[in-house]
């Protein structure tokens, strides 16, 4: 075979040169196109698009290992070849030819080494198909004489490469012994051109094949006398059968006279064993009825004996005992016996829950017997629960009316004595236990109770109250103060020292701390007593308000909760209207014996309402328990009463304020002005706690009305209306600067009469400095107005306001101007009778006067600038002289 132009000599020494330094020789090398295709996808291969590289094959000996490579080369900018990928052929695993090109001339080498799977490989096409022959077969031999193994071949046959190399190998043998490494056998061209026979079928292997097929050569192509040999053959086989069958007829007789004897043998022996089968039948379907009727009669005797068993129990739950029985209709509630009504108690209520369906099989519930008991059961109840309400009805009316007839539990002249219901609540914890289990037997039956209960501590509660209060004011010696505080009429002589009446408020906090802790604890005694599912009144350890250091534990019944309901501390809305409506009941009326001593109070002290005001709010604050409804709704009330009586004194002294609007003439400070600061002074002094809300807006009031009355009478007099108010806002701020430093709300209203107070005073200054000098400031008055009009040198030529005019002005307003100055001082003194506050007034006056002047002499410089006047330096000078 002619050598190919795609691998010569000059090329293999280029690629040699371009892999120098590596210790590697080049065996073959080829020149081919380089072109990328898609994945899954067929298209037609564009030449255009083709890039020219060379394939390189090279091989590296070490020692007894022989390493071979595939080397891409690619040509530079000036055409030198230079190395640009190398693979390892130990990791060639697929070499397929393209079937989408038609030439067959492209191909594609499959690495199992590449980092990227999903890049398609490079394609290679060569330039005929002899070059890819050569190429493919140089590699298949590497890989089998070098490495081992064979990659996979697809896309092309093996047999039509086979015949190729046969055809394109000359008949001398391959020199090179594999022994010495493929790089002997493989370096030249000529070496190349090895068959592929080896890698198909060996020589000896195809020698021995035609030998064992020469032995089956038996004159195949003489197809007639073959056939005819075939028929004479089976003719012979098939006559050789029919004798040998015709000779064995006497064996066959006597196998079928023996099969037919084993069939009557069969037949008897099937006709006994029905036989036997019916009589096991019938024998089986007789014993199975017998282990029948043995289990229905064992199910029976069980259940029989379990019958028994719960008959037993029921009757035993039915069983009423008889000490129980008579206990529940006719025993006594004496102390004594409460033990056994309670234990009679408890066995009632389990024997009616152990017939209800919960704890009752349903199979019994409908039966008479069970019908019948609960009947009897419930009627045992009713017994009971009417028996024992009407006993602590009476008990309770008659333990009450015991203690009401003892005067001794009551205050009585000249010994105030606080009430003890401890004997009370001992004999009543008695049936503590017994009312549980009432409510329980019947929760209906607990309103009567209570209401009884309700009514009867009322009466004693009510008793207590009034003889306590009596007594109280009986025995608090104070002197009354007058009410009128801020009456015109009542003279400047009026004794503002008033009597120390701090035993008024004493009283009262007297009242609330016997009385307050008193009814809570009776509220809370209550509660727990007549079975209230809400929380308790006050916490273990505490007390309701601070004053109490004995009987914490006072309402604490010494009982246990009977069923869970009663456990829960959760509120109950109806429970809790129910025991705000029975408290309504328990303590109504006792709030008359508070009013009338909060009235006496007030006829008093009015002013005493404010410390009694402190009192009921921190009193009120301390209520938060659920059975202190009513206890928080008599300190509301209490609370508001006092409020009440406190607007009735304020209005009062309000209309006091305002008939001093009647007097005809007034002139000085109102008489309201500095006894209100007396009356503020005693206020602070009584509050307490949360009363300061009530006492600032009674000085809200207070003020409101001074201030519109104090200018209702100026404007009666406008003539001095100016100083009317300034001396009074001055004797307003003058009484209460101390005060207004620690009381926000009459700092305000010190503000406010401040501002009116300057007003005032600019005012009045005003009007006597044009008085004095009016021709000199109507005159400055007249060019301002003109000014906004005309330009400032057209002002001298106007009517009346020549230069001639402004020297006739000035030397009638400033001739004698020591007189005039004193004329003002006179005229400001005039009608003053505060005079203290004269000096303060000169100075403003004075000031006031050199801005006014300052601001003529600018307009007079501006308009005249010709024209001389006295410099304000001349006139402050002169005011400060006199």
């Amino acid at each position: 075979m002619a050598k190919s132009s795609a691998d010569d000599q000059e090329l293999r020494r280029a690629c040699e040169a371009a892999i120098e330094g590596t210790k590697q020789s080049v065996v073959m090398s080829i020149r081919v196109a380089k072109s990328r295709g898609i994945w899954g996808k067929t298209h037609k291969l564009g030449r255009d698009m083709a890039k020219p590289r060379v394939l390189a094959l090279s091989v590296k000996s070490k020692g007894q290992k022989t390493k071979a490579f595939l080397r891409v080369l690619k040509y530079s900018t000036g055409g030198v070849l230079e190395p640009a990928k190398l693979y390892k052929l130990k990791h060639l695993s697929k070499v397929e030819v393209l079937t989408n090109d038609p030439s067959g001339c492209t191909f594609t080498l499959g690495f199992d080494n590449l980092r990227s799977q999903s890049v398609a490989p490079p394609q290679w096409t060569m330039r005929n198909i002899d070059d890819r022959n050569r190429l493919l077969l140089c590699i298949l031999n590497i890989c089998k004489d070098a490495l081992g193994h064979l990659p996979k071949v697809v896309g092309i046959d093996v047999v039509e490469m086979a015949l190729w190399a046969k055809e394109n190998t000359p008949a001398v043998t391959n020199q090179g012994n594999m022994q010495e490494g493929p790089a002997a056998s493989t370096v030249t061209e000529r070496d190349l051109k090895v068959t592929v026979e080896k890698e198909l079928v060996s020589q000896a292997e195809e020698e021995d094949m035609e030998a064992l097929l020469g032995t089956y050569v038996m004159g195949i192509g003489e197809a007639e006398a073959f056939s005819e040999r075939l028929k004479r053959e089976l003719l012979a086989l098939e006559a050789a059968n029919v004798h040998a069958i015709l000779e064995s007829e006497p064996l066959i007789d006597e196998v079928l006279q023996g099969l037919d004897a084993a069939t009557n043998c069969v037949d008897d022996m099937d006709e006994w064993l029905g036989i036997f089968n019916v009589k096991l039948r019938h024998m089986r379907e007789d014993i199975e009825s017998i282990e029948t009727r043995n289990n229905k009669l064992e199910m029976q005797s069980v259940n029989n004996r379990a019958l028994i068993e719960e008959l037993d129990k029921l009757l035993l739950g039915l069983r009423v005992p008889s000490e129980y029985a008579a206990c529940l209709t006719g025993g006594l509630f004496d102390e004594a016996r409460m033990l056994q009504n309670v234990e009679a108690c408890e066995w009632l209520a389990g024997a009616l829950r152990s017939l209800e369906v919960p704890n009752l099989d349903p199979i019994y519930a409908n039966m008479r017997a069970v019908k019948e008991k609960r009947a009897e059961l419930e009627k045992l109840k009713s017994t009971f629960v009417r028996r024992a309400s009407e006993f602590l009805r009476n008990y309770f009316s008659s333990l009450v009316e015991f203690m009401i007839s003892d005067k001794s539990y009551f205050s009585q002249r000249g010994q105030l004595k606080r009430p003890d219901h401890a004997d009370l609540r001992y004999k009543c914890r008695t049936y503590a236990r017994l009312l549980q289990h009432l409510k329980s037997l019947d929760k209906n039956c607990l309103g009567p109770l209570r209401k009884a209960y309700c009514d009867s501590l009322n009466l004693l509660l009510r008793r207590e109250a009034r003889e306590f209060a009596n007594e109280l004011r009986a025995s608090t010696k104070a002197s009354r103060n007058p009410t009128v505080w801020l009456e015109a009429s009542a003279g400047s002589g009026q004794n503002v020292n008033a009597a120390d009446t701090s035993t008024v408020s004493e009283a009262y906090a007297k009242m609330l701390t016997i009385f307050i802790p008193l009814l809570v604890d009776e509220s809370s005694f209550f509660a727990h007593f007549m079975c209230f599912e809400v929380p308790a009144l006050v916490p273990p350890g505490g007390t309701a308000n601070g004053d109490k250091s004995d009987d914490t534990n006072d309402d604490d019944l010494g009982i246990m909760d009977i069923d869970d309901n009663d456990s829960k501390a959760g509120k109950n809305s109806g429970e809790l209207a129910a025991l705000n409506e029975s408290l309504q009941n328990l303590l109504d009326g006792i709030q008359e014996d508070f009013y009338a001593v909060v009235d006496w109070a007030y006829k008093i002290d009015p002013l005493r309402c404010i410390s009694m005001h402190g009192i009921t709010e921190r009193y009120l604050s301390g209520q938060k328990a659920d059975a202190a409804g009513f206890v928080r709704l008599l300190l509301g009330d209490l609370e508001s009463r006092i409020s009440m009586q406190f607007s009735r004194f304020v209005d009062e002294a309000c209309h006091q304020i305002e008939r001093n609007e009647r007097n005809v003439r007034q002139m000085g400070v109102l008489s309201y002005i500095p006894r209100f600061a007396t009356l503020a002074t005693r206020m602070e002094q009584y509050i307490q706690g949360q009363s300061r809300d009530l006492v600032d807006q009674a000085y809200t009031k207070f003020v409101s009305i001074m201030f519109v009355t104090l200018e209702k009478i100026a404007q009666t007099e406008p003539k001095y209306a100016d100083l009317f108010l300034l001396e009074n806002y001055a004797a307003f701020q003058n009484s209460l600067y101390d005060l207004a430093n620690v009381v926000p709300t009459l700092a305000k209203f010190y503000h406010q009469a401040s501002e009116a107070y300057e007003q005032a005073c600019t005012r009045h200054i005003s009007m006597i400095i044009y008085y004095q000098f009016e021709r000199l400031f109507q005159f400055a008055r007249r060019i301002e107005d003109l000014m906004y009009t005309i330009p400032p040198e057209e002002i001298p030529f106007q009517l009346g306001l020549a230069k001639m005019d402004l020297r006739k002005m000035l030397k009638s307003s400033l001739s004698g101007l020591d007189k005039s100055i004193t004329a003002m001082y006179k005229k400001l003194q005039k009608n003053m009778t505060s005079e203290e506050l004269l000096p303060s007034l000169w100075d403003k006056c004075k000031k006031e006067f050199l801005d006014k002047y300052e601001s003529f002499a600018q307009l007079v410089a501006k308009i005249y600038p010709t024209e001389t006047i006295p410099t304000v330096v001349e006139m402050r000078d002169l005011l400060a002289s006199m």
